[in-house]
């Protein structure tokens, strides 16, 4: 047995078959990503990596195992389960994977099937019981992802550590402590007060951490940097879960022309400008905005640039995540009926009904060329 020093949780206690696949190159890769991205720009002690969060993630799980008496296979199970569920990420976390054609989860399953740890792991167990609890199927997939799961508890804690925030109070052990596994994982009645604070943490975690205005901004550069490199064939977005995030910025500062700008940018931290914002809780039928596809904003950014006679790159528009809370939908126990967290929580609904108030489309340009932005209806590019 050996200990890992975690600075949210205290010692992580990993058995020899679980030091074997953490050494091997595709979780110590994880090492070397970001958890929040580019967000150490905003908030410079959010330097936590992926590797940090999956031994979080394997502790709590661990945790509510023993909570619900789940003999040594499915302990183990659920252990594993947890330190590989990131795997597949890319580098800087989600930032990269929103100009993917695949979810960090489809190359996690892929690693897991055509790398070492299928050998390791085929010691004692099937790799597919893995991949299926990652996925969140069965019982025990709802531990490592579900409605309330173990992974968010740790991101939300682990999260709010590095960058200082604390909103709301996630009192993880009060919810592990009140978990049932039935058909289903089920949340008792007693744990509703601690799954309402965790709710309202994260709702106010996406505009403070998440969707950050000046993250958004460093987040649609990188986008539009990696896309570039993947349209150059410089880098192989079929084999990006082999990067790290410095392999990208290495790779991109090499470059000439728009890409080696913008990671000079980055780097400097020379960001470019909000010159427009449409909030989505003043229009109509904010749901819409989701559905345009990257084609359309594509073309909305070279009218933009033409109109603007200014290069198309150097136009962003922006379409923030949808605001969904999957934690409203927790089942929870009350008497000897179950209902979902949204129909007994006053709080958890209107938290659904003010999910957009923190949701804005934003246009971006570099500084030098925002005067040319003044007077500008944008609504009219938009047909809104």
């Amino acid at each position: 047995m050996k200990f890992i020093r975690d600075s949210v949780h205290g010692n992580l206690h990993l058995e020899n078959f679980e030091v074997n696949i953490v050494d091997t190159p595709q979780v110590q890769r994880l090492r070397r990503i970001k958890q929040l991205g580019f967000t150490y720009l905003v908030y410079p002690g959010a330097n936590h990596s992926r590797f940090e969060h999956s031994m979080g993630t394997m502790f709590l799980a661990s945790k509510l195992s023993d909570n619900l008496d789940l003999d040594d296979d499915e302990k183990e199970i659920v252990r594993i389960s947890a330190i590989l569920h990131d795997v597949g990420h890319g580098p800087f976390s989600h930032v990269s994977e929103a100009v993917l054609n695949h979810s960090h989860e489809i190359f996690t399953s892929k690693i897991i099937k055509e790398s070492q740890i299928a050998d390791i792991l085929s010691e004692s167990f099937e790799p597919k019981e893995i991949i299926d609890v990652i996925s969140g199927k069965g019982p025990l997939g709802q531990i490592i992802s579900g409605e309330l799961d173990v992974d968010r508890m740790d991101y939300l804690l682990r999260d709010s550590h590095y960058t200082g925030v604390a909103y709301g109070v996630i009192d993880a052990e009060r919810l592990l402590d009140n978990m049932k596994l039935k058909k289903n994982l089920v949340l008792d009645i007693k744990g509703v007060q601690a799954a309402e604070s965790t709710l309202v943490a994260r709702y106010f975690m996406y505009p403070s951490v998440y969707q950050h205005h000046t993250t958004r901004i460093v987040n649609s550069m990188f986008r539009r940097c990696l896309r570039k490199l993947f349209e150059k064939g410089d880098v192989n977005p079929d084999k990006i879960y082999k990067y790290d995030d410095t392999d990208i910025t290495s790779i991109a500062r090499a470059k000439d022309g728009f890409v080696k700008e913008i990671m000079g940018r980055l780097d400097d931290r020379d960001l470019f400008k909000n010159i427009y914002c449409l909030k989505l809780s003043e229009i109509d039928y904010p749901e819409e905005i989701f559905k345009i596809s990257h084609e359309e904003i594509k073309n909305i950014e070279n009218e933009i640039s033409e109109d603007l006679n200014i290069p198309p790159d150097y136009v962003i528009i922006d379409v923030p995540d949808y605001p969904s809370f999957d934690e409203m939908q927790t089942l929870v126990s009350v008497d000897n009926d179950i209902v979902k967290l949204s129909e007994i929580s006053s709080i958890v609904a209107a938290l659904n009904d003010a999910r957009f108030n923190h949701a804005d489309l934003c246009i971006y340009l570099p500084e030098e060329y925002s005067e040319k932005a003044y007077n500008i209806s944008f609504e009219e590019y938009l047909n809104l």
